[in-house]
């Protein structure tokens, strides 16, 4: 099922960006979507200075300063997916850059613990703006063929954001205290939001050929988009995905301390510099292999994902049943290069899937459905699961939510096939 439908009285051409504007967009967008995850775990490296401030925080309610920010996030993501399909995509994005900096910054003035899981779920109403219209922008400043490499370019700021998140909250905290941590990472958010406004709002679909004028999406769209294959096997193929990352991503630290002996700074230092080694090698890698895939195959962003997948899925295993140092740490490394090579190519697949007129759509649905499913529900049940036998029986079921992230990819790979629904890459 083609979504972009062809006319013979299509829209006028439009020109593509020059390439330096187009570059020089995504060096903001990469930029602004660092200080995201960075903003995110700046909390993570505070805690124990929090636990101190008599807010009451117990580690429970110190968890909920996370959980509290994802609920609003993905709640808010559909809004601001039909937004970003309808209005401006600059001037909505900066305004989610500005609330979201406000806030965390006003997180640093809490007096009180629900004076501060309040700044942190309003972080979350800004966080949705930017994160579901940045990559329906991306997708309008560059041709089809290289979105793999850009998109990895902008995601490659998730493991070094989260890390910056860690070294920054935990320097700043130690030297000017918890308050300043929130404060130093808000305050760049301020200049970037208009930094923001400067970029170039290109035409929707003007990398792509010309097309005949579609309606604005409504709130129907997102029933339109789980009507479709491809896009319904790709998301929850996501969702499995992010199911895995995130439960692996919270309790591997403590799975190496308790079940594996390893003292509690060297497990989170250690695995906080695997991450950050293997996402930016593993991104890189699977951007640029997705793009060199796709002057073969449409679905290369499918096949690629879902076999890097596969591959991890033995490797995890070994990650968490070995008991020699020099092998869990191989396979840890081993199994997290391949999971970061989806990235780009993923969220590639996912705003190619469907009309550019819907992509700020598609990416919103995508953003509730993965963490709904995902890193909302993973931790909590495997650490339900580790009450009830131990952590390292509960971590077992990582290695299954990526064989069944695997299936779903190449499932949507063959439906995308099937409905011809993906262009071919210009060579």
């Amino acid at each position: 099922m083609p979504t972009v439908s062809r006319a013979v009285n299509a829209a006028p051409r439009s020109e593509p960006l020059g390439r330096r504007l187009a570059v020089g967009g995504l060096a903001v967008l990469t930029l602004i979507n660092l200080l995201n995850y960075l903003d995110r775990y700046v909390v993570s490296a505070i805690v124990p200075d929090l636990e101190k401030a008599h807010m009451g925080l117990t580690d429970f309610r110190a968890g909920a300063l996370m959980t509290g920010f994802l609920v609003v996030y993905m709640l808010a993501a559909p809004l601001f997916g039909i937004l970003g399909d309808r209005v401006s995509r600059t001037r909505t994005m900066a305004v989610g850059v500005l609330v979201w900096s406000f806030a965390t910054g006003l997180s640093g003035l809490a007096r009180n613990y629900l004076q501060l899981l309040g700044g942190r779920a309003i972080v979350g109403i800004g966080e949705a703006a930017y994160g579901t219209i940045a990559p329906a922008l991306l997708a309008d400043y560059f041709p089809l063929k290289s979105r793999g490499r850009v998109f990895a370019v902008f995601y490659m700021a998730i493991p070094v954001g989260s890390a910056l998140g860690y070294i920054v909250g935990g320097l700043v905290d130690h030297w000017y205290g918890w308050r300043a941590a929130f404060y130093v990472a808000g305050v760049p958010g301020l200049a970037l939001a208009l930094w923001s406004l400067r970029l170039p709002d290109p035409p929707r679909g003007v990398q792509e050929e010309p097309v005949a004028d579609a309606a604005k999406p409504d709130f129907s769209i997102y029933w339109r988009l789980l009507e479709r294959r491809p896009y319904l096997l790709t998301v929850l193929g996501y969702a499995a995905y992010t199911f895995a990352v995130g439960g692996l991503a919270f309790w591997m630290p403590t799975f190496l301390e308790r079940a594996r002996g390893i003292p509690a700074a060297q497990a989170t230092t250690g695995f906080g510099a695997i991450v950050v080694a293997t996402g930016l090698a593993g991104t890189f890698a699977g951007g640029w292999l997705g793009d060199y895939w796709l002057k073969f195959s449409r679905e290369a962003y499918f096949w690629l994902s879902a076999l890097t997948a596969l591959l991890a899925v033995p490797l995890s295993a070994v990650a968490l049943v070995a008991q020699a140092p020099a092998v869990y740490y191989s396979a840890i490394v081993a199994a997290e290069l391949l999971l970061f090579m989806s990235t780009g190519p993923l969220n590639s697949a996912i705003v190619n899937l469907v009309a550019p007129q819907e992509r700020a759509s598609a990416v919103a649905l995508s953003v509730l459905t993965i963490h709904l499913l995902g890193d909302v529900a993973s931790p909590p049940l495997i650490g339900a699961i580790s009450d009830r036998t131990s952590l390292g029986v509960a971590v077992l079921i990582v290695p299954v939510a990526i064989a069944v992230c695997a299936a779903l990819w190449w499932a949507a790979g063959r439906a995308a096939r099937s409905s011809g629904v993906l262009a071919a890459a210009p060579q």
